[in-house]
């Protein structure tokens, strides 16, 4: 039994890293999942509530606090291993899309463009770009001004703006360029 997994989030200036894991009925499929970057929003939401409907799937997150803290390298670990965990289904085998991460709690192969390569690595993409899209927007209500509906804490020209005016919220990763550079590395007391 294969499960996909991909994650969302790595490059963004605020908001957490998504990671999600998926395992499909034998021969199940939905016509349209491919790479979620090249879906519009609306046909993500679609086949997201497809994929949750038809499947095993787990999400989760790895907050910016954790990111500054352990760097991306363990933050991607720390995330895939949170997504695996929370499949009621215990794949023998993980397809994760991109270079190889060491030090997972399960058998995973790694698979380059794998978003573009296996249906149940896009479908995760997808579950995880929605997810992670959501937490976003849900920010923008939370910390107005940055843009977060559109921008989805990317450092878009009008973000970096925002940032000048504004400084950091509390979601922002401070150990990204720009902010490691402009702003203390120290986090704000909640």
């Amino acid at each position: 039994m294969l499960a996909g997994m991909d994650e969302a989030g790595r490059g963004p200036l605020a908001g957490p890293l998504a990671a999600a894991a998926v395992v499909f009925p034998p021969g199940f499929s939905v016509k349209g999942v491919r790479d979620s970057k090249t879906l519009s929003p609306k046909k993500r939401k679609i086949l997201y509530d497809v994929i949750i409907s038809s499947s095993d799937w787990s999400v989760a997150f790895v907050q910016p606090r954790e990111i500054d803290e352990f760097g991306m390298t363990e933050a991607v670990r720390t995330c895939f291993n949170r997504a695996a965990a929370g499949l009621d289904i215990r794949p023998d085998l993980f397809l994760v899309d991109g270079l190889p991460v060491q030090g997972l709690d399960f058998p995973a192969e790694f698979l380059v463009r794998g978003d573009s390569r296996s249906f149940s690595v896009a479908a995760a993409g997808i579950i995880a770009k929605v997810s992670r899209d959501g937490v976003m927007v849900r920010a923008d209500s939370m910390y107005p001004g940055y843009g977060f509906i559109k921008n989805k804490g990317y450092g878009t020209r009008e973000h970096l703006e925002a940032l000048e005016r504004l400084g950091p919220s509390p979601i922002h990763r401070r150990s990204f360029a720009p902010l490691k550079d402009r702003f203390q590395l120290e986090l704000p007391l909640e």
